[in-house]
């Protein structure tokens, strides 16, 4: 089983993500399991404080290093955990790849950075790696916590009802997926190609190759490797 816990100041925000679809079912399958740990209850004044002014001066303030600190430690007293990873728009942006290999994590700490980020310090003893969903700032680690978390369990054997599902999304081979179609055949005047009413298995996976390797060209050329341009 797959155990993800996740740090926040702002622990509401999480809640709607993981009681729909495919992570409630993998949750009450017993295949995953996420934790919701709210980081004031790790603050050491009555004020309950997670954050602080910059040194240096500067807009914006910045997450201290005690309450997280505290937090992972109590986590890792009672398991190992594979990765601690703190989610940061500087962080190495997160691809399928990222989310195939952490599904064969059995324990992952999502840190949610907030204000103007976490103390560095944590970053340079705490963390064992960065990952951004992307090139934009967010206002909160949260939404990128929750699409790693689906981005990861619903790769998890049993999660889908159909498995071999995943492996034909896009970019599990480097490509983004084909067309896609359903009934009725003759939409408006805009028919479904005939190849995909053939029956012919083969000529139907060779037209969806095709299709994606097109798509890819048009869309993403990026994820053509240089060294196999076909």
């Amino acid at each position: 089983m797959l155990r993800i816990d996740i740090i926040t100041c702002l622990p509401g925000l999480l809640e709607g993500p993981f009681s729909h679809s495919i992570i409630k079912r993998a949750i009450d399958k017993k295949l995953s399991s996420i934790h919701i740990h709210n980081l004031r209850d790790y603050a050491f004044n009555k004020h309950k404080s997670i954050d602080d002014y910059a040194y240096g001066g500067g807009a914006g303030m910045v997450m201290m290093p005690e309450p997280i600190a505290l937090c992972i430690e109590a986590l890792q007293a009672e398991r190992t955990y594979d990765e601690v990873i703190y989610l940061s728009p500087d962080g190495e942006t997160f691809s399928q790849s990222h989310a195939n290999a952490l599904a064969l994590c059995h324990n992952l700490i999502l840190l949610c950075g907030h204000y103007k980020g976490v103390d560095e310090r944590i970053r340079e003893h705490f963390i064992t790696r960065e990952i951004s969903i992307g090139d934009y700032v967010l206002s909160g680690g949260e939404l990128a916590a929750a699409v790693i978390s689906d981005a990861v369990i619903r790769l998890l054997p049993g999660a889908l009802s159909d498995e071999s599902s995943a492996l034909n999304d896009s970019f599990q081979n480097g490509l983004v997926a084909p067309p896609v179609y359903t009934r009725p055949a003759d939409f408006r005047g805009h028919k479904v190609p005939d190849v995909l009413l053939s029956g012919h298995a083969a000529n139907i996976e060779d037209w969806r190759h095709e299709q994606s390797l097109i798509r890819t060209r048009q869309r993403r050329p990026g994820l053509f490797d240089e060294s196999d341009p076909s």
